[in-house]
């Protein structure tokens, strides 16, 4: 898939007020400071279209981002929050997880993961809550250009070693590096095969 126009059309505090359109959605979100917004600028080849920050958990609202005109990459807020109250985490856990399961439009969601952490129990917990609730999704390993390849291997077996304990298959999974632009058609070519069974 070639990226021609992504265009942002709104943030929205709610599942109620996302677009009013039928066209397919894929969400993307991970923990505080995984590089998503780096990721999605990398696959739209847009450096300005979702906000970067040395500051984690920037993104507070449901953003949505119109790719070819044809499908929404759905830039989701981040969970393990950096300094948030108690009442700011809940009311993000709310939309986060409202949008999920509400969300009609929804196809896919993309869980991005530090390849350099080891399984961490927060990423794990979302990734479970995920399968238990059914909702389709693909593993983002994010950041392989910070390791070597014999060691981005064996991050990743170690990850799917973790989930084999209770997943009996391991869901699609892809390694990429936003400063290399490593893994971009892999993804890309994923939501396209998506689209084209809709």
């Amino acid at each position: 898939m070639d990226i021609k126009t992504a265009e942002f059309t709104l943030s929205a505090p709610r599942v109620s007020m996302c677009p009013n359109d039928t066209k397919p959605e894929y969400a993307f979100i991970g923990r505080s400071n995984v590089g998503k917004s780096s990721l999605i600028n990398m696959l739209s080849r847009n450096k300005k279209l979702a906000k970067t920050s040395s500051t984690p958990g920037k993104t507070l609202l449901i953003n949505h981002f119109l790719i070819n005109r044809e499908w929404y990459l759905v830039d989701l807020p981040g969970y393990g929050y950096a300094k948030r109250s108690k009442t700011e985490v809940a009311k993000l856990d709310q939309m986060i997880r409202g949008y999920i399961l509400e969300r009609e439009q929804l196809v896919n969601v993309f869980v991005l993961v530090d390849i350099r952490l080891e399984p961490q129990k927060i990423d794990l917990e979302f990734i479970n809550w995920l399968g238990l609730s059914s909702i389709p999704f693909a593993i983002i390993f994010t950041k392989a250009d910070k390791l070597s390849e014999g060691k981005v291997k064996a991050s990743v077996d170690a990850y799917v070693r973790k989930m084999l304990e209770t997943w009996e298959e391991m869901p699609p999974y892809f390694v990429t590096s936003s400063e290399k632009a490593r893994g971009r058609d892999e993804v890309l070519d994923y939501i396209d095969q998506i689209n084209k069974s809709l």
